[in-house]
């Protein structure tokens, strides 16, 4: 990965020896079983840790400090543990470029080959000839050139695998600047009727719209001389594993807490109201009723609360977001028959689960703090929409880093809430 720090091309940490053939880290299905057996043990040890610290604060109304200090130890190492079994788990599921067996039709053929001359040499001309027969009005040499379809398909593969929120979100793409939604703010008009009744006049829909423009992302890996060079280098691969940390971070940071300007909108930055006062517009919340923490007894209680805050329609798809300090908080309470309610998966790459709903790690969630909306429970996937524009562009640079060559890529991704009922959040807060 390779991005821009206070301006400069982060050059160094973004590059491989000169003539070192790019390699791909594949993880195999013994590792991933270990790590998933490790994780599982260290969540035994976990549990084991936390019910010794309950049992001195029953007998004893404090915990020992070094009881804390374990239990803190594990859950942290539990973290750790979890992230390695996620990324291994990707790594054995993600299909190298070029593995799958697609043959290619003559016209992608010759587009995939005139991208490799531009990004290897700098050769313009079959690009140029290309998109021009095709009438292409994405064709912009300024603004760069569209890379092949498979490559497009291997970066937004790589992006949502990486991205929380993408990956739960509904997605759509569009050909245009911009999504709009139409809504009726009273609801649909409907009722019940006879088949030969006549049919009661209904008011006209009060109708209104919600739109999604699509602003320009970019990253900017750089690469040497030799790499370009290496025809044992596979360009497509090279260039999606460059840009899909970029941007999974960007787009993840803005699903969240994105203003709208110039990016997403993300979830936190709409307002909130309590949902017994709940409008179209807002995001309704349930309360904990303590200031920046859970109530000191029952503390469950406030979660079931926010998951029956949601209708049943959406509850049946429903899923929490939160970060993993959150996380680590909850996962140490129980029911009252002294079962944990958060549960590690069993299977590597699927999510834990908190009162048996899947629970989504999105590292930009708030901490829990005085009415902080920490934790988001819904359907997403009805709730939030993502809009992705088609195509993903490359400028090549080959002057602003020499000897580097930098690779200026952008796509254009929107985003925000679409529906207000689908999705509550917790505060803490009185």
């Amino acid at each position: 990965m390779s991005a821009m720090e206070n301006g400069v091309p982060r050059i160094g940490a973004s590059l491989k020896e000169d003539a070192r053939v790019l390699e791909t880290k594949s993880a195999s299905g013994h590792e991933v079983r270990e790590a998933m057996d490790d994780f599982l043990s260290a969540f035994e040890d976990f549990k084991q840790a936390n019910d010794e610290r309950l049992g001195e604060i029953e007998r004893k109304m404090s915990a020992d400090p070094l009881t804390d200090d374990k239990v803190d130890r594990i859950d942290r190492a539990l973290d750790r543990q979890k992230k390695m079994v996620d990324e291994l788990a990707l790594s054995l599921s993600r299909p190298e470029m070029g593995g799958e067996g697609v043959t290619l039709d003559p016209a992608r053929r010759e587009h995939k080959q005139a991208f490799h001359a531009y990004v290897r040499q700098g050769e313009t001309g079959e690009l140029r000839a290309l998109e021009g027969k095709a009438l292409s009005a994405q064709s912009d040499p300024d603004g760069g050139y569209l890379v092949p379809a498979e490559t497009e398909r291997m970066i937004e593969r790589i992006v949502s695998e990486a991205s929380p929120i993408r990956a739960i979100a509904g997605v759509r793409q569009i050909g245009s600047a911009s999504y709009k939604k139409p809504f009726t703010t009273g609801g649909p008009q409907t009722g019940w009727v006879g088949e030969t009744d006549a049919r009661p006049q209904s008011a006209a829909p009060q109708l209104a719209e919600l739109e999604f423009p699509a602003m320009e992302l970019y990253a900017m890996p750089a690469a040497t001389s030799t790499l370009l060079d290496d025809a044992a280098v596979n360009i497509d691969q090279w260039l999606a594993e460059e840009v899909q940390t970029a941007f999974a971070e960007q787009e993840g940071k803005a699903f969240v807490t994105g203003d709208g300007v110039k990016k997403p909108r993300g979830l936190m930055s709409y307002d909130t109201v309590d949902d017994a006062a709940w409008e179209w517009g807002k995001l309704g919340t349930v309360s904990t009723g303590n200031a920046g923490a859970f109530p000191a007894s029952n503390p469950a209680d406030k979660l079931i609360d926010l998951i029956y805050a949601v209708k049943a329609g959406y509850r049946a798809n429903g899923r929490f977001v939160m970060n993993r300090a959150t996380q680590s908080i909850i996962r140490k309470f129980k029911d009252m028959d002294g079962n944990y309610l958060w549960q590690p998966s069993l299977a590597a790459g699927a999510p834990p689960t908190l009162l048996n709903y899947p629970v989504t790690e999105a590292e930009d969630m708030p901490d829990v703090a005085e009415d902080a909306t920490a934790i988001a429970f819904g359907d997403f996937k009805r709730g939030y929409l993502i809009v992705d524009r088609l195509g993903v562009r490359v400028l090549r640079d080959p002057y602003s880093a020499k000897p580097y060559v930098l690779f200026y890529t952008t796509k254009r991704v929107g985003g925000g809430v679409q529906n207000f009922e689908a999705i509550k959040l917790m505060k803490f807060g009185a």
